[in-house]
């Protein structure tokens, strides 16, 4: 750690320390309106989920949801993935959310109604560093678990992967290249793309590209990452992200049905039925989700709390972490996230901080690991992360959770890689 602060004392950074953790929880609906919000983010909207298999019914479900309910109709889409349309819908200051929900639920055509939820990012804000080809000295992530030590052997090549996330400067230098598609859910977020931090930062993280005489290396320098824009920035100062149940579902069936076999989701907040459904669709189709998970909190937070996903916490560069309060059925996996360099819009670079950069390393990992072995399922893929792992030192109080700190080179031996491990 001190020899980080001095190399940053001598180039001159006043990076102030980001927080860039799992994003958390806002009830249901916005607390306050925000004004100019896109229409996926307003407040008081449920989600009508209508199977496929009784499309020509559709229409006169909708009419009679208008005409039985104090409703306004605002928007509709379909989920290829998992074969239904979802008809959106604002309710009635005047009238009950929960009760209308309830009442809704009743209707043996509807599968699934729910409110739109809305998850916010929290993050300050920190100082941009120009570019520097010394900047990869500061980078101690990859070094940390080790994916430095299979560089010469993999480097992510041909592996796609998709972060759902806000937007990212596919345009920033060491990310030329990496960005192969962006995709965008959010009403006027085309604008703002390339000047989201938190995209940025995890794409960075991800697959930075190596040996190209400025910034830092990524974990899978080579891999392919598609962008899914479905959280949008409440502010001109890039201080909360916000995503919805409406944003995140048409991005998860978008990376679905797309050819990522890794989908990163840094974010984080309470359960949600339809998300659900997504991700264990997503595992069904052999993709491997890795989550954030809430420190802070009482719980890991949704998604990271779903069996099909690896849920992730940050250590620092000793490799401690904080031990969360809460209890999960599988082992936990640990990966860098304190002060970690990254990629930051309009060709500069940030030390950021959180589960979210944490996340980041582990889906770098899982690239790696499935360059080597492209049929690698995504069981195999958390039990040789597990196996291979640093197993941290218990706290105290534990005596029934695993906090793992992932090792790249060690899961890529596993596999029958010809790696040397240090």
């Amino acid at each position: 750690m001190n020899r980080i602060r001095c190399y940053r004392l001598y180039l001159g950074v006043l990076a102030g320390l980001l927080s860039v953790s799992a994003c958390t929880p806002l009830p249901t609906t916005l607390l306050k309106e925000v004004v100019g919000s896109p229409k996926q983010f307003q407040s008081r909207q449920i989600i009508v989920t209508l199977s496929e298999d009784i499309r020509d019914q559709w229409p006169s479900i909708n009419r009679e949801i208008l005409d039985k309910f104090d409703v306004q109709a605002v928007g509709q889409f379909p989920l290829q993935s998992i074969r239904v349309n979802c008809l959106v819908y604002r309710v009635s200051d005047m009238v009950e959310m929960d009760e209308i929900i309830r009442r809704l639920s009743l209707d043996s055509r509807i599968e699934l109604v729910q409110a739109n939820q809305v998850f916010a990012g929290l993050q300050a804000g920190g100082a941009n560093t120009r570019q520097s080809s010394s900047y990869g000295a500061l980078s101690y992530g990859p070094k940390m678990i080790h994916a430095d030590s299979v560089h010469n052997t993999v480097t992510g090549k041909g592996v796609n992967i998709a972060v759902i996330d806000t937007g990212a400067d596919k345009d920033h230098p060491d990310l030329k290249g990496s960005v192969l598609a962006t995709h965008n859910f959010v009403d006027g977020g085309e604008s703002s793309f390339t000047e989201d931090r938190h995209g940025t930062a995890v794409v960075g993280v991800i697959a930075a590209r190596a040996n190209d005489g400025i910034g830092i290396s990524g974990v899978a320098p080579e891999a392919g990452v598609k962008v899914f824009k479905a959280c949008w920035y409440a502010d001109d100062n890039n201080d909360k992200a916000l995503c919805s149940s409406w944003t995140l579902a048409k991005a998860l069936d978008a990376a679905i049905n797309s050819d990522c076999r890794i989908i990163n989701l840094s974010l984080s907040g309470t359960e949600d039925a339809l998300l659900k459904k997504l991700l264990i669709t997503a595992d069904r189709h052999h993709i491997v989700l890795v989550a954030a998970a809430l420190e802070n909190g009482d719980d890991p937070g949704f998604p990271a709390s779903l069996d099909q996903v690896i849920p992730v916490i940050s250590a620092d560069p000793h490799g401690d972490t904080v031990y969360p309060r809460w209890h999960t059925k599988q082992a936990l996996m640990v990966a860098p996230g304190v002060e970690i360099l990254t990629t930051a819009p309009r060709a500069s670079y940030d030390f950021l901080s959180g589960s979210s950069l944490a996340a980041a390393h582990v889906s770098g990992v899982v690239a790696l690991m499935l360059q080597h072995q492209p049929g690698l399922e995504p069981d195999s893929v958390k039990s040789v992360l597990t196996n291979t792992g640093r197993l941290q030192a218990s706290h105290p109080l534990e005596d029934s959770r695993s906090f793992v700190l992932v090792n790249a080179c060690q899961a890529l031996a596993d596999l029958g890689a010809a790696v040397g491990c240090p």
